[in-house]
């Protein structure tokens, strides 16, 4: 059996996931069934913890020498 979710984690939308990305919802989604981005299903949704969402950013992080332009 799974462990219970602690009450104090918060959670995002993938479609609010999205927006903060500037992707479409579906890239949300394919992320989340790779594995890639864990997440809860509740009912038919999906829901992110934010510390799952920063440290997928975290770690999609570009390291380099910012452009000239």
């Amino acid at each position: 059996m799974t462990e219970p979710v602690p009450a104090d984690v918060e959670f995002l939308k993938p479609a609010e996931i999205a927006t903060k990305l500037r992707v479409a919802k579906m890239s949300v989604y394919r992320l989340i069934h790779s594995g890639e981005l864990p997440a809860i299903k509740v009912g038919k949704s999906f829901r992110v913890p934010v510390a799952a969402y920063e440290a997928y950013v975290a770690a999609a992080a570009v390291e380099g020498e910012p452009s000239d332009g």
